[in-house]
């Protein structure tokens, strides 16, 4: 792989990309600049959202403009707004090193006048959406009869908008002699008669299959009752909010807003963006979000294009797209940058057919995991919570006399009662009924329920649980390469899940084994590691099936003993139990096998009410 410089990037913009953080050229990058560099004919560039476009086409633009020149040099056309801040942001880093280059972002939503009057104290490059360039144009506010470069940026996006028209009016008023760059994640017969009208000789440049999904995204799938699909969501979520960041698609604004309105009323850090809200109102949430303040963010198709948040860990879809191309676009904004992500649908029964349309044109393979059991939701909350308590670091100035005087009345209760105090702070929020919720999943013959051939998160095979985690240094990644080489077996065949301080490895049967082998009782960073199997798919052991036992163990100092909801029990942090009545059951210490639940977690509570479809 080369570097930015073999590529033939001058070295002021060498300096700003640096500075970024830029190593090393994405794929789109290494095979864009050096066409854009070295020849003058046009490109035309399939690669999918987040992949690095920006620079690939930004970089040279900027190499080659003339900063002495007045007019406007280069035209860059995308889809929404938010994208074209987004990009118009990008190329103002990249030129921090090259003095008198000016960049104005054009876009409806904000004032005209404003934008008027930056265009005519100069700009170099324009970056625009299409509705409000054709306004600055009918108003001879801006000329783009000598443009050098145009970039159609995101061009099926803006052809699925509607904007086919809008575009081919804007290049009609473009010099014949320009240059045109033109990206886009799929390639649809409305985007090859374009290029074949507006460019000449065009080099095509592929970092993917058309229509293709990124290979570093995970496509997974549950099947509900469309009335549960609320409480499932909630479900997910919970299971996943140790690192959860993500977009929820809905399919109207409506639905947009009920959804975050329910979330936010049921203690989630989520919000909304639809087509009702002003640019104000979008721009701050887009800002929080970015700033990880809001973690969950709903949005329409329409309202989401252009969105780029580095980052996100997953794309949920409430509901699959009207238009199948769209799928491709929505989970696009989460693998970014080498990283793994999840693009997770609930889908109800009369969307099978469309899910199959998806697999065959974006040559994907969705995998097919079950919705969380409530009792699933509640042991890993609480192995969360203790692993939290656990891993905390103990401040001892912080604790001086005051603050010692002040404990005296907790120092004075016995450890029993304290720890019993204690956790029930953190387990008041499940309640008497909570191990009685239903199971949300749908089987093959749509009876409700069915967990045969799946665990936890419906994979084939067994579940392992190994005492390593984030606290020793790995991510989703680097765990299951970790795995897979130790136990010598294809990554492929594993699908993890890491905590803090442990993690769960799922596995077909005949791998269990090897891993075991190769994982129990070796030496990590001076840590001996403990494999061993925590749940069984026939539900025999562990946490979702029948009435025998497995055991989490370690890292705690003890078993954790488990059998199926209402069989012989849980026990967290060894042998000692502490017997309590609860709702006239018993409970284990750290166990909880009594009778209490959770109304804020997968609770079947509120459901999501059906509202009227009116499309963004």
């Amino acid at each position: 792989m080369k570097n930015f410089s073999e590529l033939g990037v001058e070295q002021s913009l060498l300096n700003a990309i640096q500075e970024l953080g830029f190593e090393n050229p994405t794929p789109i990058q290494e095979q864009t600049i050096p066409v854009f560099l070295e020849t003058g004919r046009d490109i035309l560039g399939l690669a999918q959202t987040g992949t690095g476009k920006t620079a690939a086409f930004g970089l040279p633009i900027l190499q080659l403009l003339d900063p002495a020149a007045r007019h406007i040099q280069s035209l860059v056309i995308c889809p929404t707004r938010e994208l074209c801040m987004q990009i118009s942001r990008d190329l103002a880093s990249y030129s921090k090193f090259k003095p008198g280059i000016n960049v104005v972002a054009v876009y409806g939503g904000a004032s005209i006048e404003r934008q008027i009057s930056d265009i005519k104290r100069g700009a170099h490059i324009i970056v625009a959406t299409p509705g409000r360039l054709m306004d600055l144009m009918s108003r001879k506010a801006i000329n783009i009869k000598n443009v050098n470069f145009v970039v159609l940026d995101e061009a099926d996006e803006m052809l699925n908008m509607g904007f086919e028209e809008d575009v081919e009016y804007i290049l009609g008023h473009t010099p014949d002699e320009k240059r045109v760059c033109l990206f886009s994640a799929t390639m649809p017969k409305a985007i090859r008669n374009i290029a074949n009208r507006y460019m000449n000789d065009a080099v095509e440049i592929s970092v993917g299959k058309s229509n293709s999904g990124n290979v570093n995204i995970t496509h997974q799938y549950s099947v509900v009752h469309a009335k549960d699909k609320y409480a499932a969501l909630k479900r997910y979520v919970d299971f996943n909010s140790d690192n959860l960041y993500c977009i929820i698609f809905c399919t109207t604004k409506n639905e947009t807003q009920d959804i975050s309105d329910k979330l936010i009323k049921d203690g989630y850090n989520a919000d909304c963006l639809h087509g009702d809200l002003s640019q104000a109102q979008r721009e701050k949430v887009m800002n929080r979000f970015r700033h990880h303040a809001i973690k969950i963010l709903l949005a329409t198709d329409v309202a989401a294009r252009g969105i780029d948040v580095s980052g996100l860990t997953h794309v949920i879809h409430y509901h699959l797209p009207d238009d199948i191309e769209n799928y491709t676009h929505r989970s696009g904004r989460t693998g970014r940058a080498g990283k793994l992500g999840v693009s997770f649908t609930l889908l109800h029964m009369r969307e099978g057919g469309r899910l199959k349309d998806i697999e065959r044109i974006s040559n994907i393979k969705f995998e097919k995991v079950l919705i969380p059991s409530a009792m699933d939701v509640r042991d890993k909350k609480l192995l969360a919570f203790t692993d939290t308590i656990i891993n905390t670091e103990i401040e001892e100035s912080i604790f001086d006399a005051q603050v010692m005087t002040g404990l005296e009345s907790l120092m004075s209760l016995e450890k029993d009662e304290l720890l019993k105090k204690f956790l029930s702070l953190e387990l008041r929020r499940f309640s008497v009924d909570f191990a009685n919720e239903p199971d949300l999943n749908i089987g093959a013959a749509g009876d409700r329920g069915s967990r045969d051939g799946a665990s936890s998160k419906g994979y084939r095979g067994s579940r392992i649980f190994v005492s390593l985690g984030k606290k020793d240094g790995f991510d989703i990644r680097s765990f299951k390469d970790w795995v897979a080489d130790s136990a010598n077996i294809s990554w492929k065949d594993l699908h993890v899940d890491v905590s803090g301080v442990y993690s769960f490895v799922d596995a077909k049967d005949e791998h269990v084994p090897s891993i075991l082998k190769a994982l129990n009782g070796i030496t990590y960073k001076d840590r001996l590691v403990r494999a061993e199997v925590s749940g069984d798919k026939k539900g025999g052991s562990g946490s979702y099936g029948g009435g025998g036992g497995g055991s989490y163990g370690g890292g705690r100092g003890g078993r954790r003993s488990d059998s199926s909801e209402g069989g012989s029990g849980r026990s967290y942090g060894g042998e000692r139990r502490v017997r309590e009545r609860s709702g006239g059951g018993e409970r284990s210490e750290g166990g909880f096998s009594g009778r209490r639940r959770s109304e804020s977690f997968g609770g079947g509570g509120d459901r999501a009410a059906k509202p009227k479809r009116r499309y963004d």
